[in-house]
């Protein structure tokens, strides 16, 4: 996480794996949400109830070469004609020309022998754990042993048709011809990702024929699946998809503003919003110990960068709180009556105990050290929001807490801030663990209480705003 004295990194961005091939408003180049009721989802009701296959709807007709008529060729085919069926009446909406379905379906298992592999895109589906578009002839390929259901075990049947409809994302570049063979891959696989997230607002009006997903935790399930799909090492070659931060981003100016939204998606559109954002381990792992002499620096940035008038004190001996109008929060408390943090050490190094990939390629969770910073951070936001005198409880209150939790971010991120905001900065893998923790438990949203508003989308998108934004777009959007 945190640098201290030129030493030591504080970790920060979106990672993905090498298992996927494959409305805002801009603001000062910077896409943001439009909408600030804490109730809504992109302008949407958030909603509970089911998310994934609806019931009593006959299965598609639809075949996938090499298929074995199983429920996950069921599903993957269910999810491609529903796709076809979104693309088809909005292909001419926004693109010249006729949309016409791709030409190819093929399943394939990646635990099958060598004698019974595949061709898909001129290479050997043999081990091959994936799901692609191949441009050379127009098809769509996926494991339907490994892969998906790994997806459907972990995040649910709706990670599935996510994955395939980002697959197809790249059909639809390829039929517009908006993109080309100079472009960089990054620009294709985060446009792929917003047009994905263009067809999940589709389920999430209920147009979708077999499917449906609900706007909170159905929602959440599907950008926690991109969260762990991200690039989680920078420096690899291979990293072509962008971090979580980006890949979260992409989905959800699709889901927000549609396909017009990603169609402004470019290589200048994706360096705007990386801005100063670390990009780089650079030899280092990015990961700093969570102890009581980083939180004593961590505060006397948070001091510089976001400055009141009355400091609050911090006890560093536990969480637990006598307060009258406060809760306890593990691992991390505020009491606004006494104006004082209160810290569980232990549990929160636990919290910023970082993932393995090797143990888990899919997390359900991305954990590191920023994981538990910037819940400490957000405690912070609230002694700054007492000192404005706004409510300490409620769900604005909540969004307030992670939008100023992203303007911290931000201001470590930057390499141009003031020396009087000390040497702790970002480190490239942080921002990930962050939105992975606001996707899940959102306790970096939450107010005094411990309470959030159910939709991650919101939290996310609350905190990218203070990343990107700036205090006060936090202060105007949740008034």
């Amino acid at each position: 996480m945190p640098k201290l004295q030129a030493t030591a990194v504080i970790t920060v961005l979106l990672c993905a794996t090498a298992l996927i091939a494959g409305c805002t408003r801009t603001v000062e180049g910077h896409a943001v949400s439009v909408y600030a009721d804490p109730f809504k989802v992109a302008g949407l009701p958030t909603t509970s109830g089911p998310s994934g296959p609806r019931q009593n709807v006959p299965d598609s007709t639809l075949t996938a070469t090499n298929g074995d008529g199983g429920a996950t060729d069921k599903l993957a085919l269910n999810a491609v004609e529903d796709i076809q069926t979104y693309w088809r009446g909005e292909f001419a909406t926004y693109f010249e020309g006729e949309f016409t379905p791709v030409d190819r379906l093929l399943s394939w298992s990646a635990k099958a022998p060598r004698s019974e592999a595949k061709e898909f895109c001129k290479e050997t589906t043999y081990h091959l754990v994936n799901a692609a578009y191949c441009r050379l002839d127009n098809s769509i390929g996926w494991d339907r042993e490994v892969l998906l259901p790994t997806m459907e075990e972990t995040f649910g049947k709706m990670a599935v048709v996510m994955v395939l409809a980002h697959e197809y994302g790249h059909a639809i570049q390829n039929m517009a011809k908006i993109v080309g063979t100079k472009d960089p891959v990054i620009v294709k696989e985060q446009q792929a990702d917003c047009f994905a997230g263009a067809f999940i607002r589709h389920v999430a009006e209920g147009k979708s024929k077999h499917f449906t997903i609900n706007t909170s935790d159905g929602l959440n399930s599907v950008l926690a699946a991109t969260v762990a799909i991200r690039d989680s090492d920078p420096d690899d070659p291979e990293s072509v998809h962008g971090s979580a931060f980006e890949r979260v981003t992409a989905v959800q100016i699709g889901f927000t503003d549609g396909p017009k939204g990603c169609k402004g998606i470019d290589i200048d559109e994706i360096n705007q919003r990386r801005g100063n954002l670390p990009q780089s381990f650079q030899g280092q792992s990015g990961e700093y110990e969570i102890d009581k002499a980083s939180l004593i620096e961590l505060s006397k940035a948070l001091a510089a960068i976001l400055p009141v008038k009355n400091s609050p004190t911090y006890d560093y001996s536990g969480a637990k709180i006598d307060c009258r109008d406060g809760v306890t929060t593990e691992p991390v408390s505020y009491c606004p009556a006494k104006n004082i943090i209160a810290t569980d050490i232990p549990e929160l190094a636990k919290r910023g105990t970082p993932t393995s990939d090797d143990d888990n390629p899919l997390p359900l969770k991305v954990t590191g050290d920023y994981n538990g910073y910037v819940v400490f951070i957000s405690r912070y936001t609230l002694a700054v929001q007492q000192s404005h005198g706004q409510s300490l409880v409620g769900a604005k209150t909540g969004l307030r807490a992670a939008c100023l939790a992203g303007v911290v971010t931000g201001k470590l991120a930057d390499p141009n801030r003031s020396r009087a905001q000390g040497d702790i900065s970002l480190a490239a893998g942080d921002l990930d663990e962050a939105v992975s923790g606001l996707l899940t438990d959102g306790l970096a949203a939450s107010d005094a209480r411990g309470k959030t508003v159910p939709s991650g989308f919101s939290r996310v998108d609350a905190f990218r705003a203070g990343v990107l934004q700036g205090e006060n777009t936090c202060m105007s959007r949740y008034s």
